[in-house]
């Protein structure tokens, strides 16, 4: 990192003296001033709330361009990736930086898939849970208690623990996804099979049971593979930025993760597919598409409490780069189980329909974002909405590593630790109680 030749001057109308800041430029994106000094020479804190100006750390994992439109995973647009590479290749170069050759490639695919087998003790953990528990509260205990029992790995500090960890998570988690789902139903827990891709195995462990030979439907495998890719990171997110500040303290990566797996949990973050689908299935209990007309005309009165979830995005403002990719999916399973006609479907069809066209929307670049899309294809694969937010965990998990990895390797990085502007009571005296 190397200060440009460019600085930025900090000056005070009561007079104080003024300081010069060092800019750091990035191979692409705005350039970032550095004010790390600031409180040491001038006594004064920045005031940042949600962090919306304010760049937490350097990495050179992914970017984002909200206003081209533009996801790259290392370099690579999220496009390319979706349509030439699968999850696990998507995994390697997350981790080490490179897509791998074929050898490489082998190499790692047999080293998750001897990782899939999760502890049997963790049957027992998991009927501890309230058979309706909301799988995110599985999830977040679940992954958490991994440190109990993989000791071997937990010092974050340690490159191997971290590496050993790292194919850990990744391999596990759509073992515990899958328990999770099957104790709600009551079904017998699936084992994996080693002889299944990483994503065909999550299905089996998904939707198989004992009864009957289960068959991977090859479109389906490949559209939640797809899913996976296109949810594996997204830069300094809240959830990452979570892992990123838990990991900071030292704590072990399972934990780490863990923290992210809860944060994820908010209907703002992972939850935004679970929402969309919400949406839908509340328009479809009041009359369905015909009226749909009376929900857009909520949504447009900003005196109604009627939100439209699964349109726009924060970072986006323009059409988010997955969404398309995910919208081509979204039909490719829809064609291929038979469901173009299904009334839940025809209204996701033709809300999206009104938001690339009416100038509402448009004007205020509310396009369908990846959750609108993920949320129709996950409920026609047949996943329940409530299993959504802890798929989207599974795919989040090696993005979240890549980052702690990243943070634990920079020099530079320290405990993280917030500043605020104080606005409570100064210093004060207690009375005795009787005089309160």
């Amino acid at each position: 990192m190397t200060p440009s030749d460019v600085k930025a001057t900090l000056s005070f109308s009561d007079g104080s003296a003024s300081m010069d800041l060092p800019i750091y430029k990035g191979t692409v994106g705005p350039d970032v001033i550095d004010i790390r000094k600031l409180y040491a020479q001038t006594g004064k804190f920045t005031y940042d709330p949600g962090f919306l100006s304010t760049a937490s750390c350097n990495s050179n994992i992914t970017y984002i361009d909200g206003d081209k439109g533009e996801l790259l995973y290392r370099g690579y647009p999220i496009e390319q990736l979706a349509t030439n590479c699968d999850f696990l290749e998507t995994c390697h170069l997350l981790l080490y930086g490179e897509l791998p050759d074929l050898a490489k490639k082998t190499a790692f695919v047999k080293l998750v898939t001897n990782h899939t087998m999760v502890n049997e003790q963790m049957q027992f953990f998991l009927r501890g849970f309230r058979r309706d528990a909301h799988p995110m509260a599985v999830m977040t205990g679940l992954v958490g208690g991994l440190s109990a029992f993989y000791h071997d790995s937990t010092d974050i500090n340690n490159p191997q623990h971290r590496e050993i960890a790292a194919i850990r998570l990744i391999a596990k988690m759509p073992t515990l996804v899958a328990m999770s789902y099957k104790y709600s139903i009551g079904q017998p827990f699936i084992y994996p099979r080693n002889d299944l891709g990483y994503t065909a195995n999550f299905m089996h462990m998904m939707f198989a049971t004992p009864c009957e030979t289960y068959e991977t439907n090859d479109v389906l495998v490949r559209a939640m593979d797809r899913i996976f890719i296109l949810h594996a990171d997204h830069e300094q997110n809240a959830s990452t930025s979570t892992v990123r500040l838990c990991g900071s303290s030292g704590t072990n990566p399972f934990a780490a993760i863990a923290a992210g797996v809860a944060c994820l949990w908010g209907p703002a973050h992972g939850g935004a597919n679970e929402a969309a689908l919400n949406m839908l299935e509340d328009i479809q209990r009041n009359g369905g598409i015909e009226k749909i007309g009376e929900f857009i005309k909520n949504v447009k009165d900003k005196n109604s409490t009627v939100k439209l979830m699964g349109f726009g995005h924060r970072v986006y403002k323009n059409y988010d780069p997955r969404a398309k990719l995910m919208r081509e999916t979204c039909y490719e399973v829809l064609n291929a189980l038979g469901l173009q006609d299904d009334p839940l479907f025809k209204l996701a069809m033709a809300l999206e329909k009104i938001a690339l066209e009416d100038e509402y929307f448009v004007s205020r670049k509310l396009y369908p974002n990846v959750d609108f899309y993920s949320g129709i294809v996950q409920r026609a694969i047949g996943i329940p909405v409530s299993l959504f937010t802890a798929i989207f965990a599974l795919a989040r998990t090696v993005g979240w590593i890549a980052q702690l990895n990243e943070m634990i390797g920079d020099p530079e990085y320290k405990i993280g630790r917030p500043r605020q502007l104080f606005v409570g009571s100064t210093s004060r005296d207690v009375l005795p109680i009787g005089q309160r």
